[in-house]
């Protein structure tokens, strides 16, 4: 592999496809060498018969098909094929074909040093001279510069559809006319380059098109296509290019958690019958704006239980013409339309609308300081809309099943946050599609269907109901008057009720230094190992004087007791506050000390699920993902490996954990027992065929068991390192119905059923106003802690760094509760008996123990409490038990 894919893969985080599709272009490269001189015809033969999908160039020169499903990242795998050719081959050159003045403008700013999306950020060879930007408005202007041979890489941004319409009529589109300047066409100079690379955005809408045809004269030594749709419709069906190299369609990307979930919705039970069509479309309307208030919640909710940036979501109407737009824009203006919220928060986007304000609203619609959060469109299709915050949709326009799932889908598709985020709201698009609902899922269930669409239906209530999120600051952070980041109109903020430390409002600005100070204290573990050494003399005095020089120039103003406060008496106010409202949470690394070693120790496989059976003739041709009804016999194909084995370990080694100079017997070992498995139902012909086929599915296998015998080890052990002394209490987020009264704790809700729902209050001892339980045994166990502990609360995501392995993955692991007593300090685990001794639970409690041990170690060093974890059963939590009765029968260390 050239070491330069290697190098630009990591630094672009490419995705696995955008890899691949890396890997393929080094591969051409090496097979035909981009040059002017190269032979088309034996070129193609050449990638012929190492890539069966292509049967023809399609062009007068080498150029080849990247099939990558919209949202997967086709902008960024441009960036990273010039990188490479730049880099590995000396091009200098390069022609980028925008299909619509939008994309084009997108192109130019992605390819824009500086800006947000800017595709080589983290390759330092352009970090001191960046690609030149040539586009179609300064081409004409570059004088001086246009043939120094020492220039670096230029990269041409044209708009097609601009070519297009400058040739009709027969006329040379403006780029092969005369430049006074430079004595000929820039066209003409283009063409004589020695080193021209022609990358062709979103191909399939400009293919066959007379500009292309035109720009197809440039012959430049190779042409890279990029779309998501490489096909051609036609009367008698879809035409599929004959140059697709790779091809990773949606369902594949679904499959691998890169975009988005669609789902069509629909109301519970609906019936359509006796409702005219205005009537469906006004109840289409008003669910999917329901529904987008509900996602707006959940955004919200998520983004601060993980500290994540908040998304604004959007709603796309999709209109039947431009006086259908303007009459939903005017009803969801209309005062009656959910009380006037979105007056100002709609825009229509049409051929009628050229406002510039409305473009640049629509272009801005990502932003959070942007209020749009309905777009009303009659062809979404057109825009090249690159946006991640597109969560609902309302297609009002009559279409086929078929077209309204690709025009419905296309846009909505990217992930806010770059990868799923495992809440279900936060990774689906939702089509409202009450009236054509079953008509939607029969056509995605078809064989030939790209994808696999959800289902939700929605009743009544959650339609109906109008949700906010809670944030639930620590009881420590409302006394101090302390408001968090990012509130906006559906956040409430818990605990305003609360008696604050200070009321004056120049002690409460002394106390919010202070704090601020005081935070700084949590990563010097060696000056203050825990709260209680805020309070040492010297500490205190210290922070006093902090306090005093970052006070604002102009001094306090005097009270209307005609005194000013005492900067070190509210200091020592608020350390004590922050000590006697927190508990003592250390933040713990075990780092390997001197050399690390890692391996897997030798096992045999569970290979009983492994039953691949190999593909017929037929079949061979469709592990290619066309259409195509052309059949290769295995006589065509030929094996590169003389030994079975080698399938296994070649894709083994693919694993970035695994060695192959270190574990090579272990790796042959392995392929050896897949081997004889498939050898004891299958001959050796149909061994190979599997093998060869099925390689990359077998080798995920294998390393998914190995993972569960990896080793890890130092040559002079580990350290456990305290990176700091406590830390801040987060805030809690909780989604919540409107109306929704909160409950006391003390009292059992009727419908245990769904506990969740629930948010309780009432507690005196609870370090948090609001606390969530999964389960009627953890709000039992909270009255144990309210009596039985001098200070409890249930961490927020975030709050301990525990990590334990789940499978292939490492995930963090959140204690359900952490008490403190006058001796220890507890973290409880409540589960259900049957669950005690389940894989994932056991694993947790090795970790959390672990946590448990290593923070009494620290503790007890520094005069604090040691820790102590209890795994309890949620049938053995009652009333009448005491937490030290409990921690002495469930608890270990």
């Amino acid at each position: 592999m050239n070491r330069y894919v290697n190098d630009i893969a990591g630094r672009l985080s490419l995705r696995q496809p955008q890899r691949r599709s890396l890997e393929l272009l080094d591969k051409i490269t090496e097979l035909i060498p981009p040059k002017r001189t190269t032979d088309v015809a034996l070129a193609l033969n050449i990638l012929k018969s190492e890539f069966p999908t292509i049967t023809d160039f399609e062009r007068e020169f080498p150029s080849v098909c990247f099939s990558l499903a919209t949202g997967v990242g086709k902008t960024r795998l441009m960036g990273a094929f010039i990188a490479y050719l730049h880099l590995a081959h000396g091009i200098n050159n390069f022609f980028v074909l925008a299909p619509n003045l939008t994309i084009y403008d997108k192109l130019i700013t992605d390819f824009t040093p500086n800006t947000p999306k800017y595709v080589f950020k983290g390759i330092a060879q352009f970090s001191t001279a960046p690609p030149e930007i040539i586009t179609g408005e300064t081409y004409n202007q570059r004088v001086g510069s246009l043939f120094d041979d020492l220039l670096r890489c230029k990269i041409n941004v044209f708009n097609i559809s601009k070519i297009n319409a400058e040739i009709r009529g027969g006329k040379a589109p403006k780029i092969k006319q005369l430049s006074e300047y430079i004595g000929q066409s820039y066209f003409s100079y283009l063409a004589n380059l020695p080193d021209l690379v022609l990358l062709m955005d979103e191909s399939h809408r400009y293919r066959a098109s007379a500009g292309v045809r035109s720009i197809n004269e440039l012959k430049p030594v190779l042409g890279l296509e990029l779309t998501a749709t490489p096909f051609m419709e036609t009367n008698k069906g879809s035409n599929f290019f004959k140059n697709i190299i790779y091809d990773y369609p949606l369902a594949n990307a679904m499959a691998d958690s890169l975009v988005k979930e669609p789902a069509v919705v629909t109301r519970k039970d609906f019936n359509p019958e006796g409702m005219s069509p205005e009537a469906i479309e006004e109840m289409k309307l008003q669910d999917g704006v329901r529904l987008h208030e509900s996602v707006k919640v959940d955004l919200e909710t998520y983004a601060r239980e993980t500290g994540s940036q908040i998304v604004k979501p959007f709603l796309l109407v999709i209109a039947r013409d431009t006086t259908h737009a303007g009459m939903l824009l005017r009803t969801i203006q209309s005062a009656n339309f959910f009380e006037g919220r979105y007056y100002d928060k709609v825009i229509q986007v049409d051929s009628s609308t050229k406002e510039e304000e409305v473009i640049e609203r629509l272009l801005r619609v990502e932003h959070t300081d942007e209020p749009t959060e309905i777009v009303i469109h009659v062809n979404m299709l057109k825009e090249g809309w690159d946006v991640t915050n597109l969560y609902t949709i309302v297609p009002l326009r009559a279409a086929n099943p078929r077209v309204m799932i690709e025009q419905s889908i296309g846009r909505g598709l990217r992930l806010p946050y770059g990868k799923r985020t495992g809440v279900a709201s936060v990774d689906r698009l939702n089509i409202i599609a009450h009236d054509r609902f079953q008509e939607i899922i029969d056509e995605a269930r078809k064989p030939g269907s790209p994808i696999r669409i959800k289902l939700l239906e929605l009743d009544s209530e959650q339609l109906t109901q109008k949700t906010k999120i809670i944030v639930s600051q620590s009881q420590l952070a409302n006394r101090l008057g302390l408001k968090p980041t990012q509130l906006t109109e559906n956040t409430q903020l818990s605990g305003q009720d609360t008696i604050p430390f200070f009321r004056k409002p120049e002690e409460q600005q002394i106390a919010h230094i202070a704090y601020r100070v005081i935070r700084t204290y949590e990563n010097q573990p060696t000056a203050v190992p825990t709260l209680r050494h805020l309070q040492d003399p010297e500490i205190q005095a210290a922070i006093t004087r902090v306090v005093e020089e970052q006070l604002p120039s102009i001094q306090l103003e005097i009270s209307f007791e005609n005194s000013k406060p005492s900067v070190s008496d509210v200091v020592a106010q608020t350390i004590q506050a922050v000590t006697q409202q927190s508990i003592d949470i250390p933040s713990i690394l075990v780092v390997p000390k001197g050399e690390v070693q890692t391996g897997f120790h030798s096992f045999n496989l569970d290979l009983k699920s492994l039953n691949y059976q190999p593909l017929s003739n037929d079949l061979w041709i469709q592990h290619l993902r066309t259409n195509k009804l052309e059949t290769i016999s295995l006589a065509d194909s030929s094996y590169t490996e003389t030994r079975l084995e080698n399938y296994i370990v070649d894709t083994l080694t693919e694993f970035d954990d695994v060695n192959y100079e270190e574990q090579a017997d272990l790796l042959y070992e392995l392929a050896n027992q897949t081997v004889l498995h498939f050898q004891s139902y299958l001959d050796d012909e149909s061994v190979y065929r599997v093998l060869y086929v099925n390689k990359k599915q077998i080798g995920q296998f294998i390393h998914a068991q190995m993972l569960k015998h990896a080793w890890i080890k130092s040559d002079t052990g580990y350290e456990v390192k305290i990176s700091k002394g406590f830390t801040e209490l987060k805030p809690s987020s909780y989604k919540a119905f409107v109306n929704e009264p909160l409950m006391d704790y003390k009292i059992s809700p009727s419908d245990k059923s769904n506990m969740a729902k629930y948010i309780f209050t009432g507690f005196n001892k609870c370090l948090y106003p609001l606390q969530k339980f999964d389960s009627d045994s953890e709000r039992v166990l909270a009255i144990i802690l309210e009596r039985d502990s001098l200070r409890w609360f249930k961490p927020a995501k975030g709050q301990f760094q525990i990590t334990y392995r789940n499978g292939s993955e490492i995930a963090e692991y959140q204690p359900d509760f952490v008490a403190e007593t006058n001796d220890v300090i507890y973290m409880l685990e409540p589960k259900k008996r049957s669950e005690l001794d389940d894989t994932l639970v056991v694993a947790k409690k090795e970790a959390a123990e672990e946590w448990c041990k290593n923070a009494t170690n620290y503790a007890l060093r520094n005069a604090g409490k040691p820790w102590k974890y209890i795994l309890v059963p949620h049938d053995a939590i009652a009333e009448n038990k005491t937490l030290t009765g409990l921690a002495n029968q469930f608890g270990r260390l």
